[in-house]
């Protein structure tokens, strides 16, 4: 069973309000795409995985050649998978679902799968300037985000910056927010962080 996100607030509604601004600025943002509830259950998850050290430092590159570099990459990762059989973590891939339904139906993006993992900055941990899609494989479409972290403050840091022709974009990791881009046109960077950053990190793909 779907979890609610908001009494108040539609699932459409967010939605739409994630893909009108994406194609008003090319980044697409909307608070509560995670319902508290829901991002509190996964939050859990993932600092119980961290507890059990079952996380994994993040490389660069494809399956084929995965470079691991702590001077340009600092986080750590989960791939999420159904197999998992977590009802947290199967809610997330029902939500996907729909949004992915959402999306292909008011927009044609043939979008046929995804790829999701937890992803934890620690204190004094950054992403330097990047692009999500491969050189060699052009399947990653959009990349999103969607954040764990409740009572951020400014002086927390962690920022993700996204790199426009003309300017700088700096979004605040904020609990339940979602981040929506194509994976191929934006640069972008995670500043470094000042405490614990949590979120769900992935990207939506044409198989």
């Amino acid at each position: 069973m779907m979890p609610e996100i908001l009494t108040t607030i539609p699932l459409e509604q967010i939605f739409n309000k994630l893909i009108d601004s994406f194609i008003e600025n090319k980044v697409g943002i909307a608070e509560h795409f995670l319902s508290e509830d829901l991002a509190a259950h996964l939050k859990n998850n993932l600092t119980q995985l961290y507890k059990e050290n079952l996380l994994l430092s993040a490389g660069t590159g494809n399956d084929a050649l995965v470079v691991h570099d702590k001077l340009f990459r600092s986080d750590r990762i989960y791939w999420l998978d159904r197999k998992h059989n977590n009802q947290h973590e199967n809610d997330f891939f029902d939500l996907m679902d729909r949004f992915v339904s959402h999306l292909n139906n008011t927009c044609y993006t043939g979008i046929t799968g995804y790829e999701f993992h937890y992803t934890l900055y620690e204190k004094g941990s950054f992403y330097k300037k990047h692009l999500d899609q491969f050189r060699s494989n052009g399947s990653r479409q959009y990349s999103m985000i969607m954040y764990l972290n409740t009572d951020w403050k400014i002086n927390d840091g962690g920022e993700l910056c996204i790199h426009h022709l003309n300017n700088l974009q700096n979004i605040t990791p904020l609990n339940g927010k979602s981040v929506f881009f194509k994976s191929s046109e934006l640069a972008h960077e995670v500043l470094l962080t000042n405490k614990p950053r949590m979120s769900i990190t992935g990207w939506l793909k044409v198989m």
